[in-house]
């Protein structure tokens, strides 16, 4: 039987018609609904009160802080753990790397609240009571248990690929293992840095899942604003939404220009 062969633009059509149906006209409603007013008149009335209330243009400072706080922690904790997990010489050390993956597989729901039922506990005791009802503590504590696995893959799969050799010539010209980690594995690991940053700071910012339930509704980021106003004012969720999407694509632009290879090409043992 022959199989049939199809042009490249008659495979890029299931694509196309996703975008368009699921980026495109969802992008133009949000564009729409942020400048307009309840009259459905153009105005940009929604970013002069948003940006003018110290309340609401505070939450984009939280939201922000939160989230860099986040993504340091998970990148502090998580790049040894690539490092040593990419450069062991363990026949199985895939079953360790799934031991990190493995609570992505429980529902996100079950995993926080058994996260908060274990602060529950722990402030039973009284050394601890401080630390366990901390709002902001619980808060990027859950987040970085949540996006911990997000940061390490892509750190893990990068280092990988770093070819040994350039560690033996490293050796080879008298530098010593700062000197080589300076100069060859960072470089070199970059990529997934970025990646990693990438797919833990832009989600910190919107998981409003995780500030309710482990930071008791006390706090507040730009996702709780999201779903709070689209269920009552969908021109200001929009225009949050909208001021949201700015901000990830400013991240976005300013991280993609990484290139591992380059950097290292760039530097002298």
């Amino acid at each position: 039987m022959k199989i049939p062969r199809f042009s490249r633009k008659t495979l890029c059509i299931p694509y196309g018609v996703f975008l368009l149906f699921f980026v495109i006209i969802p992008m133009l409603f949000i564009l729409f609904y942020a400048f307009t007013d309840k009259q459905m008149h153009f105005s940009f009335s929604n970013f002069v009160q948003f940006f003018s209330d110290p309340t609401k243009f505070s939450t984009i400072i939280y939201s922000l802080v939160i989230a860099l706080v986040t993504t340091v922690v998970t990148l502090l904790i998580a790049y040894p753990v690539a490092y040593i997990l990419a450069r062991s010489k363990l026949k199985k050390k895939f079953v360790i790397l799934m031991l990190f993956v493995l609570p992505m597989w429980i529902n996100f729901v079950l995993r926080i609240n058994a996260l908060r039922e274990l602060f529950n506990l722990i402030s039973q005791a009284k050394p601890l009571e401080g630390l366990a009802n901390a709002n902001y503590f619980k808060t990027v504590f859950g987040m970085v248990y949540d996006f911990l696995p997000f940061m390490i893959l892509p750190l893990y799969t990068t280092m990988l690929k770093i070819d040994n050799s350039l560690y033996e010539a490293s050796a080879d010209l008298g530098a010593n293992g700062f000197t080589t980690f300076t100069r060859v594995t960072l470089p070199l690991s970059m990529p997934g840095i970025m990646s990693g940053v990438t797919m833990v700071f832009l989600p910190s910012m919107t998981n409003y899942v995780v500030s309710d339930m482990l930071g008791n509704a006390k706090v507040t980021i730009i996702g709780k604003f999201i779903y709070e106003y689209f269920g009552t004012n969908w021109h200001m969720g929009s225009m949050i939404a909208l001021v949201l999407l700015i901000v990830v694509f400013l991240s976005t632009w300013l991280t993609g220009g990484f290139k591992g290879d380059e950097t290292v090409r760039g530097t002298n043992l």
